[in-house]
């Protein structure tokens, strides 16, 4: 199962920052949406993500300050993304492997979704799901 599997036709609306926005603009941001992180997009390319970590390490190091900073100075780049064509299990790994939580889906050169754990591991689970239910209505009916 790849990523375009996952994400069939249908493409959500990616949450982004510029990297001239603020970082309190995009604390803001993540906050009214209830989200974790964005990624910093210019031309639709990736140019980094921007996430809690980023505002918890600019804040132990700046204080205050750090709020009136440009989010391209303390976001995280360059991003790790993955393709369409990218396994599932193989962008789990990479997410365990690396310690993150979101990756940038890229289609020549541009950013055409933007994947959760938590979408992958949901993925999975249902799978798994009916995989075993297939077996159990398999063994059922024998």
């Amino acid at each position: 199962m790849t990523i375009r599997t996952l994400l069939g036709d249908t493409h959500r609306k990616v949450i982004c920052a510029a990297r001239t926005d603020s970082v309190g603009e995009v604390v803001t941001l993540l906050a009214e949406r209830r989200i974790g992180c964005v990624p910093v997009v210019e031309g639709g390319k990736v140019l980094g993500i921007f996430s809690e970590r980023d505002v918890l390490y600019g804040l132990a190091r700046e204080g205050a300050a750090l709020l009136d900073r440009p989010v391209e100075s303390v976001m995280t780049s360059p991003a790790v993304t993955i393709t369409l064509e990218t396994p599932i299990i193989s962008a789990l790994s990479l997410m365990t492997t690396r310690r993150i939580r979101h990756l940038p889906v890229m289609e020549g050169g541009r950013m055409v979704a933007f994947v959760s754990i938590g979408d992958l591991v949901k993925y999975r689970m249902d799978r798994i799901e009916s995989e075993a239910e297939a077996m159990r209505s398999y063994i059922q009916s024998a």
